[in-house]
């Protein structure tokens, strides 16, 4: 008897979440200063107000809360990313303020 299988989840959020909240992950101060300047577009962003606001009021079709899903993943990751970079620029700021002394 087989064992029924359950529509997999989207992995790819877990996956990088884990990837970059690694302890062994850091960034060079370019590269911080990079992922510190990535934004979602204005269409991005519109389209997510337009998604929460139909939610307030309607369902969302299953493509438009795959969706919903698929930018908070995205926005998760970008946040783990951004707080890393910040840590990496804290931590190089400290090191070339302790080496110059």
């Amino acid at each position: 008897m087989r064992t029924p299988v359950s529509e997999p989840s989207n992995y790819d959020g877990a996956i990088w979440a884990r990837l970059i909240g690694s302890d062994q992950t850091t960034f060079a101060p370019e590269v911080a200063r990079s992922i510190l300047e990535l934004a979602f577009p204005p269409k991005d962003i519109a389209r997510m107000h337009e998604l929460s606001s139909k939610a307030k009021h309607e369902p969302l079709t299953p493509d438009e809360q795959d969706e919903v899903e698929s930018y908070s993943r995205v926005g998760s990751i970008l946040g783990i990313m951004k707080s890393k970079a910040r840590v990496a620029l804290r931590k190089a700021t400290s090191a070339t303020t302790v080496s110059s002394k």
